[in-house]
């Protein structure tokens, strides 16, 4: 898995890196098929901005946060993501194969 940091009005430091990419762990812990991710951290004025692009196999995954604080900004993003890799987890579950199953073995 590839990962990208880049700041825009903000200096990335090895510390916020490092927190972005315990952050990355969290996410990959639930879904280990990601290939490519990019995150971008924005300061505009007084509001902290963090937006990743993650892509998977098959899609890519977007998402948007904003704080007062750049690592609280961080922390919601990686929330988000979190979300939306378990959301997308579950579309390539196939539900009705298992129900089926179930219905074979009784």
């Amino acid at each position: 898995m590839q990962l990208s940091v880049t700041g825009h009005h903000v200096e990335i430091t090895a510390s916020m890196r490092s927190y972005v990419e315990k952050k990355l762990d969290r996410i990959v812990r639930h879904f280990d098929h990601v290939i490519d991710t990019h995150f971008v951290l924005t300061v505009e004025k007084l509001m902290h901005k963090a937006e990743a692009t993650l892509r998977v196999r098959g899609e890519t995954i977007h998402a948007l946060a904003s704080e007062g604080d750049m690592y609280a900004a961080i922390d919601a993003l990686a929330d988000k993501l979190e979300r939306r890799v378990r959301k997308h987890k579950e579309k390539l579950t196939d539900h009705h194969a298992l129900e089926a199953q179930k219905s074979v073995r009784l």
